[in-house]
């Protein structure tokens, strides 16, 4: 099956990278796992021979006809479900019906253009969070997430919020077909919970985070519009940049 440009599809061939993906998940008996764009069914071969059930979200119509064909037996014992929708359309909520257990975990080679919407839907605008996400994702977008210059953005704030990313390993473009531009890598989004906003609210933390990376060549002092004892109780020093703070300098910025 081609490849569609439209849809961002990259089909994954290492099965030493598929592997790993799973490894990495470390998927347990009755555990659900969530696949986005299973396309051809590369890495849900993988996925089918742990002890999970594996609910495959396909958008591509050619896919959906070839994953039937060829996951037939696992589909009629029910451990594989196809839902032909878009992820983005996906209603998360009504996930908690098909789980077998109470939680589930997001796998998935997912497009480039669509990772942010992705992160965002799973993280922050659903009540029925994953336990753990490993995906395949661009390089430099895996790089920022988890900080790895010692620099924070607002991507990596945003996800540490929820999470804690970890880069597992660099997937070079030579693994896909078609071969993308860019290098990719896994990351592991663990530990997942909205624990961080039982006393301080989303939308506060959200606000104050986007004001300060919205000049984050500025001190956020002269920016944010706070109380200087508010600063000086969270730690943020005069010449602090937002790309500085720390995911807890943010948390304590938004509760005072």
């Amino acid at each position: 099956m081609l490849a569609k440009k439209s849809l961002g599809q990259h089909w994954l061939r290492s099965e030493r990278v598929a592997k790993l993906i799973v490894q990495t998940a470390e998927i347990k008996s009755g555990e659900t796992v969530l696949e986005i764009g299973p396309g051809t069914g590369f890495l849900t071969k993988f996925l089918l021979e742990k002890e999970g059930s594996v609910i495959a979200i396909e958008k591509d119509d050619r896919a959906i006809l070839l994953l039937q064909e060829k996951f037939s037996e696992e589909i009629k014992n029910g451990k594989l479900e196809i839902i032909h929708t878009d992820i983005l359309d996906f209603d998360i909520e009504a996930l908690r019906q098909k789980l077998k257990a109470k939680s589930y975990k997001v796998v998935a080679n997912i497009p480039y253009y669509i990772t942010g919407q992705i992160i965002r839907k799973f993280l922050s605008e659903t009540k029925q969070q994953p336990e753990k996400m490993v995906l395949l994702v661009q390089d430099e977008v895996a790089r920022r997430i988890v900080a790895q210059d010692k620099k924070e953005s607002l991507l990596s704030v945003s996800v540490k919020a929820y999470g804690n990313p970890k880069y597992i390993q660099k997937v070079p473009a030579k693994l896909f077909l078609p071969i993308p531009k860019v290098h990719s890598a896994i990351l592991l989004i663990d530990q997942i919970s909205k624990n961080n906003f039982e006393n301080i609210s989303e939308q506060k933390f959200f606000e104050i985070v986007k004001s300060g990376f919205s000049s984050k060549r500025k001190m956020l002092r002269n920016h944010l519009e706070l109380a200087p004892e508010t600063f000086a109780k969270c730690g943020v020093s005069d010449k602090s940049r937002a790309e500085n703070l720390t995911l807890e300098n943010w948390l304590c910025l938004a509760r005072n």
